[in-house]
């Protein structure tokens, strides 16, 4: 499962609102690579929730539980439906310690994060590396994940012997007798 970073601003749209709502339309994502990135998380997966102003931390973690969408403010602003996407998301976690920006500029890890590199950039990949660094900095535990689809269940039948992984030389095989026929004397 990949993990994600989204950013906002936390007088439009703060954490503590996130957890109050329990659920919310992440939109008004207006970069192309941004958009892109949302476009790509799937339902399950997590994204750490960055504040951009004010004191530059990641302070809590979110799960996608709505996969892209034509967002829904776009037309509003008279583009096309389908230029821009939003996801639902819902709170999985604060974080114990927040994360401060200097903090992740400042790591032998995260500071090649792309919220470092693309600072615009409002939705952006995260390692797995990154993801358990920034735990490690907040001093949380990583959050339980659930599967996103249904796994099958183990075969009740037994199996088939598995053929040995050194191949045996093939017994000589009886070369087809080729008839001739009989001529009449």
């Amino acid at each position: 499962m990949a993990c994600w970073l989204v950013k906002t601003e936390p007088e439009t749209y703060a954490f503590e609102t996130l957890e109050r709502d329990g659920r919310a339309c992440w939109d008004l994502v207006r970069n192309y690579l941004a958009r892109n990135n949302l476009r790509a998380m799937r339902v399950g997966e997590q994204a750490f929730v960055y504040h951009s102003v004010g004191p530059k931390e990641i302070v809590g973690i979110c799960e996608i539980v709505r996969e892209h969408y034509p967002d829904p403010k776009a037309t509003d602003e008279g583009e096309p439906p389908d230029r821009w996407s939003a996801v639902d998301v819902k709170p999985v976690q604060r974080l114990p310690r927040p994360v401060s920006l200097d903090e992740l500029k400042a790591h032998p890890i995260l500071y090649k994060m792309e919220l470092i590199r693309q600072s615009r950039l409002s939705v952006c990949p995260v390692t797995d590396e990154q993801w358990a660094a920034v735990l490690a900095l907040a001093d949380a535990e990583p959050p339980p994940t659930k599967p996103t689809k249904p796994t099958k269940p183990l075969a009740t039948k037994p199996t088939k012997p598995t053929k040995p992984a050194t191949k045996q030389p093939k017994p000589a095989t009886k070369q087809k007798a080729t008839k001739q026929k009989a001529t009449k004397q």
